[in-house]
This record gives C-alpha cells, sequence and structure tokens, in this order.
C-alpha cells in the first residue's frame, strides 16, 4: 500500500484499453472489396456453417467479415461496408 507522498510523486497509471476492431482504425465504417467467399466451420463445441468473407479494406488490411442474414449476393470483387 503506498503511501500518500508516493501517490502524489507517482499517481496510479490506468490501463489502456485494446481496440476490439484495430482494422478500422477509429473510424465506424470501412468500405472494402471481397477477396474471397468462403464457409468456415466454428471450434469443437459448435458446429455450423458460417458465411464469411475476406475483404481487403480501403486502407490496405485484409479482414475476415461475417455476412449477416440467411441467403446472399456476395461475390468476388463485391464492395462491401464493414462495420
Amino acid at each position: 500500500m503506498p503511501t500518500i507522498n508516493q501517490l502524489i510523486r507517482h499517481p496510479r497509471v490506468k490501463p489502456r484499453t485494446k481496440s476490439k476492431s484495430p482494422a478500422l482504425n477509429n473510424s465506424p465504417f470501412k468500405r472494402g472489396v471481397c477477396v474471397q467467399v468462403m464457409i468456415r466451420t466454428p471450434k469443437k463445441p459448435n458446429s455450423a456453417q458460417r458465411k464469411v468473407a475476406k475483404v481487403r479494406l480501403t486502407n490496405g488490411q485484409e479482414v475476415i467479415s461475417y455476412i449477416p442474414d440467411e441467403g446472399h449476393k456476395l461475390q468476388e470483387h463485391s464492395v462491401v461496408l464493414v462495420r
């Protein structure tokens, strides 16, 4: 337990929070182009066929994004908005 003088000299430092979506660079949305549309299966206790797309964003980074809802019309070279 630090003393009052120690806390005055060196105040407590709050831990920095990591971004949940570092590829977006603090912007709410990013535009991107589909590189590949594929079906992935989840890890062990779950089972499904998840529809995902590999997307190249405008900042040059590639991310794998989930395609929501039933049925989609995404193809390679489709322009998408990533949230």
